[in-house]
């Protein structure tokens, strides 16, 4: 057995359900997040929020604030401390607070920083400022009218540290970014076409709800030393930020990341950071900011959209082309809306061959708060509206929804996107998997009852670059440092299982950090189901690494080639006779100390890693439902619930099981239950669990199946392709199919019981219609475009 042939041997630490490394100090409260932490001197602060959508500041008195004993500073948008006082990763566009004018309903304005949180809430209700009201644009369409109020000089604004996504070349106006492309010619093949299925759509607003908001400590030691604390997910990004608005080197700047109560992309990228940084200079002492849920849900949320979409098909139910334009409304602020709109432009005409494509999608600014990224984002917004149309079609062809798939899906290896890379799942072999879950050739219960399936892909890995280093101590443990986020999926229990199998070592011998900058190496993220197949293969080649210095030391201990020898039980055997890796370090050193470390790297192999030339993968987003729906209420009950996870290789079963389920979970409340509700003064009204609904256990379905794919044919270790998000876009999108299978068709997410209900009518109505001679149906899924 050689020292690197891993494929040969026999694997003891991966693909087996190893309990979460984490899971003991959870529940026993020992694990600390940011909200536990408490510095020396630390401070408290609470932010004045702007009570109007779109207002100019005309005033601000904070004396009264100010002269309040225990207050230790205030801070408006005037006394920043920063270089610059605007930041945002894809387009410096945002205030630290705001300056001059106020974008949004619950926009910060005044910070205050005092002894005690009870000090701190008494403070703000002592600031006086003093607003004009200005015009809103509150939704994508006042946005877009002619007259709209502009809320941002597009023309000038500033590419952010990551926007990664081209020039930029905007017209004046409320658009922050704009992606489109074409192939095939579309017009001549609409009109060639035998069907053709037309519809606008409309995807709501929804908040990440992560069980922890957002808590940011910040620290300053001196004037150019920087730490920071906090629930972030992208630790090295949020440094290079700060780095940024300060004027300082990135290694002034340190970002540590205890344990994260959930993310779901809400605490992707900066959020909370900036302020806390700048009170906490103006302070000179530490200062902590804990978001309350309201709050949270005003400082990052998922884009709402409208859209229009149609496709063509020939008779015999063979798709042609599809046509698609879509508004994303990203809120007062850009934040990740590029990178929104472009994944969502991408995935909008679904993993099916295409003789013409055409798709526009144009990010939009409104007077609501910002959205950034959320669970499947781009997947999810149009997955949805494609499947229905392909159904439909189906119907209109005589095909059910199984054959249109196994009749048009892309195979493995075709192309997905010109210059991209090539598809690298079997899809239809996937879907029969859905089908055989749904027991799909069996009869329906009685009732009205639906069942539905839908395909879909996400582009994902995100930028390929990370790093890790695997330190093998005296006593033959290892502590494995990586900067990939544990939020919740079990991300350390993976890598530590990585690390246990390269090393023939028992799961509990591995200890693995939270990320801090300063300790833990590079990572580019934790997002875009990236963990374990970018982190994961960086640890891996970290643990090889320290396998191959123990080999080596080992040959020269047996004298003896490396490929005489081999590694298991944490010890180097050569036949019957082993030395354990303690006196492997201890020959090595001469004593009792020192010790081995190993570099994993992962950067792009060719090219530049950019968004154009991936992705790394492609995630599966694949699902499946069955649900009956109560006609005399409109509510719907999702009884069987189906994923797939085309994974390679399930380094942990039971753990991409969990990320299904969790998945599935966000999707039926994406599909039946999930809005955040603005009104006309673009003032959020259902900030709170009594008005928003986030799915309960009340809601999970009878049955879920997840599906485990294991190929290997993944490009992380062991070729392992990563989880959790495919799930979310594929089952939202397989209930709005089977409520159309039952005689519901939707256009507009949620399904809630009142649209259920009234959409129930108008089927009954049609139907009495046809009863008496009356065939039209251009309302097939959305009906008759005119939108946009």
């Amino acid at each position: 057995m050689t020292a690197t042939d891993t494929e040969v041997r026999a694997r003891t630490a991966i693909g087996h359900d190893a309990p979460r490394v984490d899971a003991v100090a959870k529940v026993t409260g020992a694990g600390q997040f940011a909200g536990d932490l408490k510095l020396h001197g630390m401070a408290y602060g609470r932010l004045l929020r702007s009570p109007y959508a779109h207002a100019r500041i005309v005033g601000i008195d904070t004396n009264r604030a100010a002269a309040l004993p225990g207050v230790i500073a205030v801070m408006t948008g005037d006394d920043v401390p920063a270089a610059d006082p605007y930041y945002g990763h894809a387009l410096k566009d945002r205030p630290i607070l705001a300056i001059d004018r106020v974008r949004f309903a619950g926009e910060p304005v005044v910070a205050v920083a005092a002894e005690d949180p009870a000090i701190a809430d008494e403070a703000v209700t002592l600031i006086d400022i003093i607003y004009e009201e200005m015009p809103t644009a509150v939704t994508i369409a006042a946005a877009l009218a002619d007259d709209a109020p502009h809320l941002h000089d597009v023309v000038n604004v500033r590419a952010g540290l990551f926007h990664g996504l081209g020039e930029i070349h905007l017209e004046p106006g409320n658009v922050c970014y704009h992606h489109a492309f074409a192939r095939g010619d579309m017009d001549a093949v609409f009109a060639a076409a035998d069907v053709v299925i037309a519809g606008e759509y409309t995807f709501p607003a929804v908040y990440q709800y992560s069980l922890e908001p957002h808590t940011t400590i910040a620290q300053w030691t001196g004037a150019d030393d920087l730490t920071v604390w906090s629930s972030c997910q992208h630790p090295f990004l949020v440094r290079a930020e700060l780095a940024d608005l300060y004027a300082l080197p990135v290694g002034a700047v340190r970002v540590v990341v205890p344990y994260l109560g959930g993310g779901f992309g809400s605490k992707s990228y900066t959020k909370m950071e900036p302020i806390t940084s700048a009170l906490a200079r103006v302070a000179g002492r530490p200062v902590r900011i804990a978001n309350s849920i309201d709050e949270a849900m005003v400082t990052t949320r998922r884009h709402g959209m409208k859209a229009f979409m149609r496709t063509a098909a020939t008779r015999d139910g063979r798709l042609l082309a599809r046509e698609v334009r879509a508004w994303f409304d990203t809120g007062a602020y850009a934040d990740n809306g590029p990178r929104v709109v472009a994944t969502g432009a991408d995935a909008a005409p679904g993993p099916y061959r295409w003789e013409a494509v055409r798709v526009d999608a144009w990010g939009v600014y409104t007077n609501t708060s910002p959205a950034g990224s959320y669970r499947a984002f781009g997947a999810s917004h149009l997955q949805w509206c494609g499947e229905l149309q392909v159904d439909e079609i189906g119907r209109r062809c005589g095909l059910d929804a199984l054959q249109m798939r196994e009749r048009n899906l892309l195979s493995r290896g075709e192309s997905v996107r010109p210059g991209g890379k090539p598809l690298d799942a079997d899809l239809i072999g996937d879907i029969r998997k859905v089908a055989a879950s749904l027991n799909w050739e069996s009869p329906k219960p009685a009732g009205i009852v639906g069942r539905g399936m839908s395909v879909g892909l996400l582009a994902a890995g995100a930028h390929p670059v990370s790093t890790a280093a695997v330190r093998m101590e005296a006593d033959g443990g290892v502590v494995l440092l990586v900067s990939s986020t544990e939020v919740g999926q079990g991300a350390r229990t993976v890598f530590g299982q990585i690390v246990a199998e390269e090393l023939a070592l028992p799961l509990d011998r591995v200890r693995v950090l939270g990320g801090d900058t300063r300790v833990t190496p590079y990572d580019r993220s934790t997002g875009a189901s990236r963990s374990t197949t970018i982190a994961g293969l960086a640890v891996q080649r970290a643990a090889a690494d320290v396998r191959a210095q123990i080999l080596a030391i080992g040959a020269r201990l047996f004298d003896l080639p490396e490929t005489a020898l081999e590694i298991r039980a944490a010890s180097v055997w050569h036949e019957g006779e082993s030395v354990p890796y303690r006196d492997v370090l201890k020959a090595h050193f001469g004593m009792v100390g020192g010790e081995l470390i190993g570099h994993g790297e992962v950067r792009p192999e060719k090219g530049s890693g950019s968004y154009a030339e991936g992705p790394v993968f492609w995630e599966v987003c694949i699902g499946g439902a069955e649900v009956v729906v109560d006609p005399e209420t409109g509510r719907v009950t999702v009884t069987k619930a189906v994923s797939v996870a085309d994974v390679g290789k399930a380094i942990n079963p039971r753990l991409v099981e969990a990320q299904e389920m969790g998945g599935a979970m966000q999707g039926i409340g994406n599909a039946l239950h999930e809005e955040m509700l603005f009104d006309e003064t673009g003032t959020l009204l259902n900030a709170t669990l009594y008005e928003y609904h986030v799915p309960t256990i009340a809601d999970m379905p009878h049955t879920f199946a997840s599906n485990i794919v294991e190929n290997e044919d993944g490009p992380g270790p062991y070729g392992a392709k990563g989880v959790g998000e495919g799930a979310l876009a594929g089952v939202a999108a397989a209930i709005a199919t089977a409520l159309a299978d039952a005689g519901v068709i939707i256009d507009e997410l949620p399904a809630t019981p009142e649209r259920v209900w009234r959409a129930l009518r108008m089927h009954d109505d049609r139907n009495d219609e046809d009863s008496t001679g009356s065939a039209a149906n251009e309302r097939a899924t959305g009906g008759a475009a005119s939108w946009g």
